[in-house]
């Protein structure tokens, strides 16, 4: 189905491979999984978002989700590595999308054990080259915390460039933070 300008022809989230890694639809029983890297500190000390209580928030969460990839909203993946395909180690994907700009917000979250590996990088080169290829973005972005070194190494590598930084302009537990926005333009990927 063409929808807003962006080709969403899918009914599912499609599979998507590299070299290393499968992305896939995320599932119920990936719930456990996912409460873990939301509940843990580490993980989360950059990402501005509640932190789950109970397995019953990571369920919602994902009925939540699902709801909006229906309603053409959003698009996200599961990381997983092509030997173990039924162990959630991430998740990445397009959490927001402005239609009348053809331009979508890339978000990711991997579990520490596998940091350092050049995963995320793996796993937004194939996002990045769906979004232009299939969806028929223009351009992606990424909304970081300024202290997230390794989240901006990551957009770096990919061919993102820094667009902009500001100053205490979103409010989380309390307190007003910085964010940084990254973004690229189909036409700048190589």
């Amino acid at each position: 189905m063409k929808h807003k300008g962006l080709n969403f022809n899918f009914e599912r989230p499609p599979v998507l491979e590299t070299e290393r890694l499968l992305l896939r639809e995320q599932t119920k029983e990936d719930a456990l999984a996912v409460f873990k890297l939301r509940s843990d500190e580490e993980v989360m000390k950059y990402v501005p978002l509640a932190r789950p209580t109970s397995i019953n928030d990571i369920y919602t969460l994902m009925d939540e989700v699902h709801e909006g990839f229906l309603k053409e909203e959003n698009l996200g993946w599961a990381i997983t590595l092509k030997e173990a395909p039924d162990v959630l180690i991430g998740f990445i994907g397009f959490p927001k999308f402005d239609f009348a700009n053809f331009r979508a917000e890339v978000g990711y979250l991997l579990a520490p054990g596998f940091w350092g590996k050049g995963i995320t990088t793996e796993a937004l080169a194939m996002i990045k080259k769906f979004g232009f290829e299939e969806l028929g973005l223009h351009s992606i972005y990424a909304m970081i915390d300024p202290d997230h070194i390794a989240s901006a190494k990551v957009l770096l590598k990919q061919g993102f460039v820094k667009e902009a930084h500001f100053k205490e302009d979103f409010y989380f537990n309390g307190e007003f933070l910085d964010s940084q926005i990254y973004s690229i333009l189909k036409s700048a990927d190589k």
